[in-house]
Protein backbone atom coordinates (compact mmCIF):
# COMPACT_ATOMS: atom_id res chain seq x y z
CA UNK A 1 0.00 0.00 0.00
CA UNK A 2 3.01 2.33 0.43
CA UNK A 3 3.39 2.31 -3.38
CA UNK A 4 -0.32 2.61 -4.14
CA UNK A 5 0.17 6.09 -5.57
CA UNK A 6 2.34 4.64 -8.35
CA UNK A 7 -0.10 1.87 -9.29
CA UNK A 8 -0.91 1.73 -12.98
CA UNK A 9 -4.40 2.51 -14.15
CA UNK A 10 -4.81 -0.94 -15.72
CA UNK A 11 -3.83 -2.63 -12.45
CA UNK A 12 -6.14 -0.36 -10.49
CA UNK A 13 -9.11 -1.15 -12.74
CA UNK A 14 -8.53 -4.88 -12.23
CA UNK A 15 -8.32 -4.37 -8.48
CA UNK A 16 -11.51 -2.27 -8.52
CA UNK A 17 -13.42 -4.95 -10.41
CA UNK A 18 -12.27 -7.72 -8.07
CA UNK A 19 -13.12 -5.51 -5.06
CA UNK A 20 -9.53 -5.80 -3.79
CA UNK A 21 -9.16 -2.03 -3.94
CA UNK A 22 -11.57 0.85 -3.70
CA UNK A 23 -11.41 4.02 -5.83
CA UNK A 24 -11.59 5.87 -2.52
CA UNK A 25 -8.40 4.21 -1.28
CA UNK A 26 -6.56 5.00 -4.49
CA UNK A 27 -7.75 8.61 -4.55
CA UNK A 28 -6.76 9.09 -0.91
CA UNK A 29 -3.29 7.67 -1.65
CA UNK A 30 -2.78 9.96 -4.64
CA UNK A 31 -3.94 13.02 -2.68
CA UNK A 32 -1.66 12.15 0.23
CA UNK A 33 1.23 11.76 -2.18
CA UNK A 34 0.46 15.13 -3.78
CA UNK A 35 0.49 16.81 -0.40
CA UNK A 36 3.96 15.35 0.27
CA UNK A 37 5.50 16.08 -3.12
CA UNK A 38 3.94 19.37 -4.20
CA UNK A 39 6.13 21.60 -1.99
CA UNK A 40 9.06 20.39 -4.11
CA UNK A 41 7.53 19.58 -7.50
CA UNK A 42 4.79 22.24 -7.88
CA UNK A 43 2.95 20.39 -10.66
CA UNK A 44 -0.65 21.09 -9.62
CA UNK A 45 -2.12 24.56 -10.02
CA UNK A 46 -5.73 23.87 -8.98
CA UNK A 47 -6.87 21.15 -6.57
CA UNK A 48 -10.33 19.62 -6.17
CA UNK A 49 -9.55 17.03 -3.51
CA UNK A 50 -12.87 17.12 -1.61
CA UNK A 51 -14.90 16.79 -4.80
CA UNK A 52 -12.58 14.03 -6.00
CA UNK A 53 -13.26 12.00 -2.87
CA UNK A 54 -16.99 12.42 -3.38
CA UNK A 55 -16.61 11.19 -6.95
CA UNK A 56 -14.50 8.27 -5.74
CA UNK A 57 -17.31 7.19 -3.42
CA UNK A 58 -19.73 7.27 -6.35
CA UNK A 59 -17.29 5.17 -8.38
CA UNK A 60 -17.06 2.74 -5.47
CA UNK A 61 -20.83 2.29 -5.61
CA UNK A 62 -20.68 1.49 -9.31
CA UNK A 63 -18.17 -1.28 -8.68
CA UNK A 64 -20.52 -2.57 -5.99
CA UNK A 65 -23.31 -2.87 -8.56
CA UNK A 66 -25.10 0.34 -7.63
CA UNK A 67 -25.77 3.50 -9.69
CA UNK A 68 -25.07 1.75 -12.99
CA UNK A 69 -22.11 -0.25 -14.29
CA UNK A 70 -18.55 1.09 -14.06
CA UNK A 71 -17.35 2.99 -17.11
CA UNK A 72 -14.04 2.31 -18.94
CA UNK A 73 -11.86 4.52 -16.70
CA UNK A 74 -14.13 4.60 -13.68
CA UNK A 75 -12.45 5.93 -10.54
CA UNK A 76 -8.97 6.74 -11.90
CA UNK A 77 -7.47 10.00 -10.56
CA UNK A 78 -6.50 12.21 -13.51
CA UNK A 79 -4.89 15.61 -13.87
CA UNK A 80 -5.99 17.81 -16.77
CA UNK A 81 -3.51 20.27 -18.24
CA UNK A 82 -4.59 23.82 -17.49
CA UNK A 83 -4.88 24.87 -21.13
CA UNK A 84 -7.94 22.62 -21.59
CA UNK A 85 -11.28 24.22 -20.65
CA UNK A 86 -13.47 22.43 -18.11
CA UNK A 87 -16.79 24.01 -17.16
CA UNK A 88 -16.53 25.79 -13.81
CA UNK A 89 -12.75 25.36 -13.54
CA UNK A 90 -10.27 28.22 -13.74
CA UNK A 91 -8.92 28.55 -17.28
CA UNK A 92 -5.78 30.56 -16.75
CA UNK A 93 -3.57 29.09 -19.50
CA UNK A 94 -0.63 29.85 -17.21
CA UNK A 95 -1.04 33.58 -17.73
CA UNK A 96 -1.51 36.43 -15.30
CA UNK A 97 -3.81 37.96 -17.89
CA UNK A 98 -6.33 35.16 -17.41
CA UNK A 99 -5.93 34.43 -13.72
CA UNK A 100 -9.63 35.20 -13.05
CA UNK A 101 -11.14 33.45 -16.09
CA UNK A 102 -13.47 30.51 -15.45
CA UNK A 103 -14.30 28.19 -18.34
CA UNK A 104 -17.87 28.14 -19.56
CA UNK A 105 -17.52 24.92 -21.53
CA UNK A 106 -15.63 21.64 -21.52
CA UNK A 107 -13.48 20.60 -24.48
CA UNK A 108 -14.56 17.54 -26.44
CA UNK A 109 -11.29 15.85 -25.49
CA UNK A 110 -11.82 16.24 -21.74
CA UNK A 111 -15.55 15.51 -21.97
CA UNK A 112 -14.75 12.05 -23.32
CA UNK A 113 -12.49 11.34 -20.36
CA UNK A 114 -15.11 12.59 -17.88
CA UNK A 115 -17.78 10.47 -19.56
CA UNK A 116 -15.44 7.47 -19.19
CA UNK A 117 -15.37 7.97 -15.41
CA UNK A 118 -12.06 9.63 -14.62
CA UNK A 119 -11.79 11.72 -11.46
CA UNK A 120 -10.18 15.10 -12.06
CA UNK A 121 -8.61 15.79 -8.68
CA UNK A 122 -6.31 18.57 -9.96
CA UNK A 123 -5.21 20.65 -12.92
CA UNK A 124 -1.58 20.46 -14.01
CA UNK A 125 0.74 23.38 -14.68
CA UNK A 126 1.95 24.46 -18.12
CA UNK A 127 4.05 27.22 -19.56
CA UNK A 128 2.18 30.42 -20.46
CA UNK A 129 -0.08 29.71 -23.46
CA UNK A 130 1.75 26.35 -23.76
CA UNK A 131 4.44 28.28 -25.61
CA UNK A 132 7.61 26.69 -24.20
CA UNK A 133 9.26 23.30 -23.74
CA UNK A 134 9.75 23.97 -20.03
CA UNK A 135 7.20 24.66 -17.31
CA UNK A 136 7.26 27.80 -15.22
CA UNK A 137 5.17 30.93 -15.25
CA UNK A 138 4.68 34.20 -13.45
CA UNK A 139 1.34 32.84 -12.26
CA UNK A 140 2.39 29.46 -10.85
CA UNK A 141 6.13 29.62 -10.35
CA UNK A 142 8.55 26.84 -11.28
CA UNK A 143 7.50 23.22 -11.82
CA UNK A 144 10.41 20.92 -11.03
CA UNK A 145 11.45 17.47 -12.15
CA UNK A 146 10.83 14.83 -9.44
CA UNK A 147 13.97 12.97 -10.54
CA UNK A 148 16.19 16.02 -10.03
CA UNK A 149 14.50 19.27 -8.92
CA UNK A 150 17.31 21.35 -10.42
CA UNK A 151 15.85 20.49 -13.81
CA UNK A 152 12.52 21.06 -15.54
CA UNK A 153 10.17 18.17 -16.31
CA UNK A 154 9.91 19.66 -19.80
CA UNK A 155 6.94 21.42 -21.28
CA UNK A 156 4.56 22.59 -22.05
CA UNK A 157 2.71 19.66 -20.41
CA UNK A 158 5.35 19.58 -17.69
CA UNK A 159 2.93 19.52 -14.78
CA UNK A 160 1.34 16.37 -16.18
CA UNK A 161 4.69 14.61 -16.61
CA UNK A 162 5.95 15.68 -13.18
CA UNK A 163 2.72 14.64 -11.44
CA UNK A 164 2.90 11.18 -12.99
CA UNK A 165 6.53 10.68 -12.00
CA UNK A 166 5.89 11.99 -8.49
CA UNK A 167 2.87 9.73 -7.99
CA UNK A 168 0.36 12.54 -7.51
CA UNK A 169 -1.89 11.25 -10.29
CA UNK A 170 -2.59 8.03 -12.17
CA UNK A 171 -3.43 9.51 -15.59
CA UNK A 172 -2.80 12.89 -17.22
CA UNK A 173 -3.64 14.93 -20.30
CA UNK A 174 -1.46 17.08 -22.49
CA UNK A 175 -1.33 18.95 -25.75
CA UNK A 176 1.44 18.78 -28.33
CA UNK A 177 2.30 21.52 -30.84
CA UNK A 178 6.10 21.23 -30.82
CA UNK A 179 6.70 18.22 -28.57
CA UNK A 180 4.70 19.33 -25.54
CA UNK A 181 3.56 15.79 -24.68
CA UNK A 182 6.66 13.89 -25.74
CA UNK A 183 9.31 16.16 -24.17
CA UNK A 184 7.77 15.92 -20.65
CA UNK A 185 7.35 12.18 -21.19
CA UNK A 186 11.08 11.97 -21.91
CA UNK A 187 12.36 14.14 -19.07
CA UNK A 188 9.84 12.72 -16.56
CA UNK A 189 10.38 9.05 -17.40
CA UNK A 190 6.77 8.39 -18.41
CA UNK A 191 4.86 7.54 -21.60
CA UNK A 192 3.16 10.02 -23.92
CA UNK A 193 1.40 9.74 -27.26
CA UNK A 194 1.10 12.29 -30.03
CA UNK A 195 -1.69 10.85 -32.16
CA UNK A 196 -1.84 11.48 -35.89
CA UNK A 197 -3.58 14.72 -36.66
CA UNK A 198 -7.34 14.19 -36.67
CA UNK A 199 -7.36 11.08 -34.50
CA UNK A 200 -8.41 13.05 -31.41
CA UNK A 201 -10.79 15.99 -31.88
CA UNK A 202 -9.48 19.45 -31.01
CA UNK A 203 -11.68 22.43 -30.22
CA UNK A 204 -11.90 25.33 -32.71
CA UNK A 205 -10.00 27.18 -33.98
CA UNK A 206 -6.92 25.02 -33.41
CA UNK A 207 -8.58 21.90 -34.83
CA UNK A 208 -7.51 23.28 -38.24
CA UNK A 209 -3.86 23.72 -37.16
CA UNK A 210 -2.15 20.49 -38.21
CA UNK A 211 0.69 20.97 -35.68
CA UNK A 212 -1.79 20.85 -32.77
CA UNK A 213 -2.68 17.59 -31.04
CA UNK A 214 -4.57 16.78 -27.85
CA UNK A 215 -3.20 13.67 -26.22
CA UNK A 216 -2.50 11.67 -23.10
CA UNK A 217 0.31 10.69 -20.74
CA UNK A 218 0.61 7.90 -18.19
CA UNK A 219 3.25 5.76 -16.55
CA UNK A 220 2.72 2.69 -18.78
CA UNK A 221 2.06 1.95 -22.43
CA UNK A 222 -1.11 0.07 -21.45
CA UNK A 223 -2.51 3.07 -19.58
CA UNK A 224 -1.86 5.37 -22.53
CA UNK A 225 -3.67 2.89 -24.79
CA UNK A 226 -6.64 2.77 -22.39
CA UNK A 227 -6.94 6.56 -22.49
CA UNK A 228 -6.34 6.83 -26.23
CA UNK A 229 -9.20 4.43 -26.93
CA UNK A 230 -11.49 6.72 -24.95
CA UNK A 231 -10.51 10.03 -26.55
CA UNK A 232 -10.11 8.92 -30.18
CA UNK A 233 -12.89 9.14 -32.73
CA UNK A 234 -14.72 11.60 -34.98
CA UNK A 235 -16.71 14.56 -33.70
CA UNK A 236 -19.07 16.83 -35.63
CA UNK A 237 -17.30 19.93 -34.31
CA UNK A 238 -13.98 18.96 -35.89
CA UNK A 239 -14.12 18.56 -39.66
CA UNK A 240 -10.65 17.03 -39.64
CA UNK A 241 -11.46 14.28 -37.15
CA UNK A 242 -10.96 10.86 -38.66
CA UNK A 243 -13.47 8.16 -39.48
CA UNK A 244 -13.79 5.38 -38.61
CA UNK A 245 -12.80 5.41 -34.96
CA UNK A 246 -9.48 3.64 -34.46
CA UNK A 247 -9.27 1.19 -31.55
CA UNK A 248 -5.90 0.09 -30.20
CA UNK A 249 -5.51 -3.52 -29.10
CA UNK A 250 -4.82 -4.23 -25.45
CA UNK A 251 -1.01 -4.00 -25.15
CA UNK A 252 -1.11 -7.02 -22.83
CA UNK A 253 -2.31 -9.05 -25.81
CA UNK A 254 0.44 -7.84 -28.14
CA UNK A 255 3.16 -9.89 -26.47
CA UNK A 256 6.86 -9.08 -26.38
CA UNK A 257 7.83 -10.71 -29.68
CA UNK A 258 8.85 -8.34 -32.48
CA UNK A 259 10.10 -11.01 -34.89
CA UNK A 260 9.56 -10.00 -38.48
CA UNK A 261 9.41 -6.30 -37.68
CA UNK A 262 11.92 -3.93 -39.31
CA UNK A 263 12.82 -0.84 -37.29
CA UNK A 264 15.03 2.05 -38.38
CA UNK A 265 17.17 3.65 -35.68
CA UNK A 266 18.56 7.17 -35.97
CA UNK A 267 20.55 8.76 -33.17
CA UNK A 268 20.45 12.30 -34.55
CA UNK A 269 18.09 12.62 -37.56
CA UNK A 270 21.11 13.52 -39.62
CA UNK A 271 22.64 16.67 -38.17
CA UNK A 272 21.14 17.36 -34.73
CA UNK A 273 23.62 17.77 -31.87
CA UNK A 274 22.84 14.98 -29.39
CA UNK A 275 24.32 14.42 -25.93
CA UNK A 276 26.51 11.29 -25.74
CA UNK A 277 24.37 9.84 -22.93
CA UNK A 278 21.22 10.30 -25.00
CA UNK A 279 22.96 8.51 -27.88
CA UNK A 280 24.08 5.71 -25.58
CA UNK A 281 20.59 5.18 -24.19
CA UNK A 282 19.10 5.28 -27.69
CA UNK A 283 21.51 2.55 -28.80
CA UNK A 284 20.63 0.55 -25.69
CA UNK A 285 16.95 0.85 -26.61
CA UNK A 286 17.85 -0.52 -30.03
CA UNK A 287 19.47 -3.53 -28.36
CA UNK A 288 16.29 -4.17 -26.42
CA UNK A 289 14.39 -4.14 -29.71
CA UNK A 290 16.83 -6.67 -31.16
CA UNK A 291 16.45 -8.86 -28.08
CA UNK A 292 12.69 -8.84 -28.73
CA UNK A 293 13.33 -10.15 -32.24
CA UNK A 294 13.15 -6.99 -34.34
CA UNK A 295 15.53 -6.33 -37.21
CA UNK A 296 17.03 -2.98 -36.25
CA UNK A 297 19.09 -1.00 -38.73
CA UNK A 298 20.90 2.23 -37.92
CA UNK A 299 20.11 4.71 -40.67
CA UNK A 300 21.38 8.05 -41.88
CA UNK A 301 18.29 10.20 -42.13
CA UNK A 302 18.48 13.77 -43.45
CA UNK A 303 16.06 15.88 -41.41
CA UNK A 304 18.11 19.10 -41.25
CA UNK A 305 17.43 21.05 -38.07
CA UNK A 306 17.81 24.43 -39.83
CA UNK A 307 15.03 23.47 -42.22
CA UNK A 308 12.87 22.16 -39.37
CA UNK A 309 13.22 25.43 -37.45
CA UNK A 310 12.55 27.47 -40.59
CA UNK A 311 9.36 25.54 -41.37
CA UNK A 312 8.20 25.74 -37.76
CA UNK A 313 8.87 29.48 -37.53
CA UNK A 314 6.85 30.14 -40.69
CA UNK A 315 3.99 28.01 -39.41
CA UNK A 316 3.91 29.58 -35.96
CA UNK A 317 4.34 33.12 -37.29
CA UNK A 318 1.17 32.78 -39.33
CA UNK A 319 -0.86 31.18 -36.52
CA UNK A 320 -0.05 30.40 -32.90
CA UNK A 321 2.88 32.83 -32.66
CA UNK A 322 0.81 35.63 -34.15
CA UNK A 323 -1.92 34.96 -31.57
CA UNK A 324 0.60 35.20 -28.72
CA UNK A 325 2.02 38.42 -30.16
CA UNK A 326 -1.48 39.91 -30.49
CA UNK A 327 -2.27 38.99 -26.89
CA UNK A 328 0.90 40.73 -25.78
CA UNK A 329 -0.20 43.97 -27.40
CA UNK A 330 -3.47 44.09 -25.48
CA UNK A 331 -3.75 46.03 -22.21
CA UNK A 332 -3.10 43.97 -19.12
CA UNK A 333 -0.35 42.15 -17.30
CA UNK A 334 2.82 41.65 -19.39
CA UNK A 335 3.48 38.26 -20.89
CA UNK A 336 6.36 36.18 -19.61
CA UNK A 337 9.65 36.97 -21.36
CA UNK A 338 9.71 33.52 -22.97
CA UNK A 339 6.22 33.92 -24.46
CA UNK A 340 7.23 37.26 -25.95
CA UNK A 341 10.46 35.69 -27.21
CA UNK A 342 8.52 32.86 -28.84
CA UNK A 343 6.46 35.31 -30.88
CA UNK A 344 9.59 37.26 -31.87
CA UNK A 345 11.46 34.10 -32.83
CA UNK A 346 8.60 33.00 -35.10
CA UNK A 347 8.41 36.42 -36.77
CA UNK A 348 12.17 36.66 -37.30
CA UNK A 349 12.49 33.03 -38.39
CA UNK A 350 9.73 33.43 -40.96
CA UNK A 351 11.63 36.37 -42.51
CA UNK A 352 8.83 37.40 -44.84
CA UNK A 353 8.02 33.87 -46.01
CA UNK A 354 4.43 32.95 -46.78
CA UNK A 355 2.41 29.91 -45.83
CA UNK A 356 3.15 28.17 -49.13
CA UNK A 357 6.89 28.59 -48.56
CA UNK A 358 6.47 26.72 -45.30
CA UNK A 359 4.45 23.98 -46.98
CA UNK A 360 7.25 23.49 -49.52
CA UNK A 361 9.85 23.04 -46.79
CA UNK A 362 7.58 20.67 -44.85
CA UNK A 363 7.09 18.53 -47.95
CA UNK A 364 10.84 18.30 -48.52
CA UNK A 365 11.38 17.33 -44.89
CA UNK A 366 8.87 14.50 -44.99
CA UNK A 367 9.96 12.85 -48.23
CA UNK A 368 13.04 10.98 -46.87
CA UNK A 369 11.06 9.89 -43.81
CA UNK A 370 8.16 8.73 -45.99
CA UNK A 371 10.53 6.77 -48.19
CA UNK A 372 12.16 5.23 -45.11
CA UNK A 373 8.78 4.15 -43.72
CA UNK A 374 8.08 2.32 -46.98
CA UNK A 375 10.95 -0.01 -46.04
CA UNK A 376 10.61 -0.05 -42.25
CA UNK A 377 7.67 -0.57 -39.93
CA UNK A 378 8.76 2.21 -37.57
CA UNK A 379 11.48 4.75 -36.88
CA UNK A 380 13.11 5.19 -33.46
CA UNK A 381 15.03 8.33 -32.53
CA UNK A 382 15.66 10.43 -29.39
CA UNK A 383 12.90 12.70 -28.13
CA UNK A 384 15.24 15.38 -26.81
CA UNK A 385 18.93 15.83 -27.51
CA UNK A 386 19.87 17.13 -24.08
CA UNK A 387 19.99 15.57 -20.62
CA UNK A 388 17.58 18.20 -19.38
CA UNK A 389 16.58 21.86 -19.36
CA UNK A 390 17.39 23.83 -16.21
CA UNK A 391 14.36 24.60 -14.03
CA UNK A 392 13.34 28.25 -14.21
CA UNK A 393 15.65 29.10 -17.13
CA UNK A 394 13.97 31.10 -19.93
CA UNK A 395 16.58 30.36 -22.63
CA UNK A 396 15.91 33.79 -24.14
CA UNK A 397 19.08 34.25 -26.17
CA UNK A 398 20.61 30.79 -26.31
CA UNK A 399 19.86 27.12 -26.07
CA UNK A 400 21.50 24.49 -23.87
CA UNK A 401 24.98 23.20 -24.54
CA UNK A 402 24.79 19.79 -26.20
CA UNK A 403 27.86 17.65 -26.92
CA UNK A 404 30.11 20.69 -26.80
CA UNK A 405 27.89 22.86 -29.01
CA UNK A 406 26.03 25.86 -27.63
CA UNK A 407 22.71 25.80 -29.44
CA UNK A 408 21.25 29.03 -30.74
CA UNK A 409 17.74 28.15 -29.57
CA UNK A 410 16.46 25.46 -27.19
CA UNK A 411 14.11 24.19 -29.93
CA UNK A 412 17.25 22.85 -31.61
CA UNK A 413 17.44 20.31 -28.78
CA UNK A 414 13.95 18.90 -29.45
CA UNK A 415 13.87 16.07 -31.95
CA UNK A 416 10.15 15.93 -31.23
CA UNK A 417 9.47 19.04 -33.34
CA UNK A 418 9.91 17.42 -36.78
CA UNK A 419 6.96 15.14 -36.10
CA UNK A 420 4.59 18.04 -35.57
CA UNK A 421 5.55 18.91 -39.12
CA UNK A 422 5.10 15.25 -40.16
CA UNK A 423 1.88 15.35 -38.20
CA UNK A 424 0.05 12.36 -39.69
CA UNK A 425 2.65 10.07 -38.15
CA UNK A 426 1.68 8.64 -34.74
CA UNK A 427 4.49 8.96 -32.20
CA UNK A 428 4.78 7.11 -28.89
CA UNK A 429 7.36 8.56 -26.48
CA UNK A 430 8.88 6.10 -24.00
CA UNK A 431 11.86 6.01 -21.65
CA UNK A 432 15.26 4.92 -22.94
CA UNK A 433 17.26 5.25 -19.73
CA UNK A 434 18.52 7.74 -17.16
CA UNK A 435 21.37 10.24 -17.55
CA UNK A 436 24.11 10.72 -14.97
CA UNK A 437 22.29 13.77 -13.54
CA UNK A 438 19.33 11.55 -12.66
CA UNK A 439 17.06 12.93 -15.41
CA UNK A 440 15.45 10.30 -17.66
CA UNK A 441 16.06 10.20 -21.39
CA UNK A 442 13.56 9.05 -23.97
CA UNK A 443 12.97 7.87 -27.51
CA UNK A 444 10.17 8.35 -29.99
CA UNK A 445 8.62 5.41 -31.81
CA UNK A 446 7.35 6.89 -35.06
CA UNK A 447 4.82 4.93 -37.09
CA UNK A 448 3.67 5.22 -40.67
CA UNK A 449 0.91 7.78 -41.21
CA UNK A 450 -2.22 6.72 -39.31
CA UNK A 451 -0.70 3.37 -38.19
CA UNK A 452 -1.22 3.90 -34.47
CA UNK A 453 -0.93 0.23 -33.50
CA UNK A 454 2.70 -0.37 -34.47
CA UNK A 455 4.25 2.18 -32.07
CA UNK A 456 2.22 0.67 -29.23
CA UNK A 457 3.27 -2.84 -30.20
CA UNK A 458 6.93 -1.79 -30.18
CA UNK A 459 6.65 0.19 -26.94
CA UNK A 460 4.84 -2.58 -25.09
CA UNK A 461 7.37 -5.22 -26.19
CA UNK A 462 10.37 -3.52 -24.59
CA UNK A 463 8.76 -1.53 -21.79
CA UNK A 464 10.77 -1.28 -18.58
CA UNK A 465 9.14 0.27 -15.55
CA UNK A 466 11.53 2.45 -13.55
CA UNK A 467 11.95 2.70 -9.81
CA UNK A 468 10.12 5.95 -9.20
CA UNK A 469 11.82 8.88 -7.44
CA UNK A 470 11.23 9.39 -3.74
CA UNK A 471 10.94 13.17 -3.85
CA UNK A 472 9.02 14.57 -0.90
CA UNK A 473 8.86 11.19 0.86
Amino acid sequence: MDELHHMSGADALRAFRSRQLSPVELTEAVIARAERTEPVVNALCHRFFDEALRQAKRAERRYAGQDGPPRPLEGLPTVVKEDEPVTGHPWTQGSLRYRDVVAGHTSVFVRRLLDAGVIVHARSTASEFASAAFTHSALWGITRNPWNPEFSPGGSSGGSGAALAAGSTVLATGSDTAGSIRVPASFSGVVGFKPPHGRVPVDPPYHLDTYVHSGVLARTVADVALMQNVVAGPHPGDVGSLRPRHVLPDPAELGRDLRGMRIALSEDLGDWAVDPEVRRNTRAFGERLRAAGARVEEVGLPVPRAQVLRAAAIHFHHGFGAAVAADGRKPGAPLTPYAQAFARWAAEGAAGAGVLDGFAIESDLYRPVGELLERFDALVCPTAATRGLVAGEDYLDHGPEVDGERLGHYLESLLALPFNIMNRCPVLAVTSGVADNGVPTGVQIVGRPFDDTTPFRVGAAVEQRPHWPEVGA
